[in-house]
This record gives structure tokens, C-alpha cells and sequence, in this order.
């Protein structure tokens, strides 16, 4: 998608602080952090929303997980918690359409969140 931020990122029209990339996903640093750790983990595949996945998406958001357990670890919050959340519709917070794991930690989460 020409004008998807994130499509942008994923080609390197966009320059981001990334902290892991392969030919499936890009991880970087949120630019707006809402706690100490918060990485973005997309796809490079351009998904519109949770709505537009197909069972051809299955591997690389199964992959998403594996990636966010493994920055987890790395950014030292694995041991106390960590969350994985994906926003998807203007009323749950999307404000990229292009789908993404948001991977916070760093500081206790309260429940429910929002």
C-alpha cells in the first residue's frame, strides 16, 4: 500500500529504530511509548486489519509470537510479564492499517486494560 506507514517502514522509505528484522516481520521502538518497553512488531506483508487475515497469514502472525517472546527476553521482561496486544478498528485504538502486536512491559498492567 502506497501511503501505509508501515509499508513504508517494512521497504526502508521510512528509516525506524529497529531492534530485529527478517524477510517476514520488522520490530522496532514506538515512537509514542506507553511503558518502558513498547516495540511494534508488523508484518511485511500489508494487513489491513485482524478482519483481513486469511489462513495464508497463519504462519507469519504464529511467527509474530515466537519473534515478541524472544524481544521479550532480550528487553529484560520476560521473567516479570509482558503484553502482546493488537488493536484492531478505530473504537479498540487502531491508528495504522496495517496490522501490528504492540509488545509492552517494564511495569505492572492493570486489568482490564483500557
Amino acid at each position: 500500500m502506497a501511503d501505509c506507514l508501515f509499508c513504508k517502514i517494512v521497504s526502508g522509505e521510512v528509516q525506524v529504530d529497529a531492534v530485529y528484522r527478517d524477510d517476514a516481520l520488522v520490530a522496532f521502538k514506538d515512537i509514542n511509548p506507553q511503558a518502558p518497553v513498547h516495540l511494534l512488531i508488523i508484518p511485511c506483508k500489508h494487513i489491513s486489519t485482524v478482519l483481513d487475515v486469511d489462513p495464508t497469514d497463519h504462519e507469519v502472525l504464529g511467527r509474530a509470537f515466537t519473534v515478541g517472546k524472544e524481544l521479550a527476553k532480550q528487553q529484560g521482561v520476560s521473567d516479570d510479564g509482558f503484553r502482546m496486544v493488537v488493536n484492531c478498528g478505530p473504537g479498540a485504538g487502531q491508528s495504522v492499517y496495517h496490522v501490528h502486536f504492540h509488545l509492552l512491559g517494564g511495569r505492572s498492567m492493570g486489568w482490564p486494560p483500557g
